[in-house]
């Protein structure tokens, strides 16, 4: 073999990636027939078939499995290298992060808070979405970091490292007040809670289940903001992280009881070669125990 045309390679990799010659040609902007066309002439020149039908997929042959075992290191390292030379540079520093819906959108604030600098030389760009979602993007390069309640998941992927940041426990909050003592008065309103696809949500279904709770679960939302709209307008009792019940105690709100039985637990996931990058350097280093006992000095300097 003289030479290998890494344009093929590339078309066989996105393929594989994928998982539909359809989806890799959207991705790279090109026809399914072109993209079809290519990997024939890279099959030429391998001597075999990358792919076989089964049933209305692709799966990779043993041969298919093989050059794309050195593929996604080629070109794994290729992305590492743009992501080096972009945070590199002297100005606007670019840090994209993914924060799972689930989580508090204002303690995710304060943790970026805490190693975004001030001086305008990082571009900082948010993105929101499930954890499952977030993570597929941090593995196809296309985040820096994600913050998320869910850590375990990062295990699958040995180029993913997670770091907890810390841990708080979680308060009940209604516009109403009820005659029972907390836990009790739960079964009294109607609640407000994350889903189960949660590590909120599912910790939340075994503590009733503990505690003999009977509740009657009007919603369940896997974006805490929305839960959280929902009970300022007096739709049900919702729960949040207890470190902010003042700033929600300031929109109305009666505070039912809190527990640290249940736990909002924030993980930060990124690939090993983001290290190196400034951001993400700071946020290694942070000492978040303050923001976590709620005594958030820096956020409170500011208002």
């Amino acid at each position: 073999m003289s030479h290998l045309n890494y344009n093929h390679l590339y078309y066989f990799w996105m393929v594989h990636k994928k998982g539909s010659v359809a989806k890799a040609a959207e991705a790279l902007c090109l026809t399914p027939q072109t993209v079809t066309g290519q990997i024939r002439v890279l099959e030429t020149r391998f001597k075999g078939s990358l792919f076989k039908r089964v049933g209305r997929s692709l799966e990779p042959t043993e041969l298919g499995e093989l050059v794309f075992r050195y593929a996604d290191k080629m070109f794994s390292l290729s992305y590492e290298m743009l992501d080096i030379l972009n945070y590199q540079k002297d100005e606007n520093i670019l840090f994209e992060v993914g924060i799972a819906d689930a989580l508090s959108k204002a303690l995710a604030s304060r943790v970026l808070l805490s190693v975004v600098p001030s001086d305008g030389s990082m571009h900082l760009a948010c993105f929101e979405a499930t954890h499952e979602s977030l993570m597929t993007r941090l593995r196809e390069h296309k985040l820096d970091i994600i913050l998320s309640d869910c850590a375990g998941e990062s295990l699958k992927y040995p180029e993913i490292l997670s770091k907890k940041l810390g841990e708080c426990g979680v308060a009940f909050f209604s516009s109403e007040k009820y005659s029972k003592p907390f836990p009790e008065c739960l079964e009294q309103g109607k609640l407000l809670i994350p889903g189960k696809r949660t590590s909120l949500g599912q910790q939340l279904h075994h503590w009733f289940d503990e505690n003999g709770l009977n509740v009657n679960i009007l919603g369940e939302f896997d974006d805490a903001a929305m839960m959280k709209a929902f009970g300022f307008f007096k739709q049900g009792i919702f729960v949040a992280p207890s470190i902010y019940k003042q700033d929600i105690l300031s929109h109305d709100m009666h505070l039912l009881g809190e527990t640290t039985d249940i736990k909002e637990v924030y993980h930060v996931m990124f690939a090993e070669r983001m290290i190196q990058h400034p951001a993400v350097k700071r946020l290694l280093e942070t000492d978040f125990t303050d923001l976590f006992e709620g005594r958030d000095l820096q956020v409170q300097s500011l208002s």
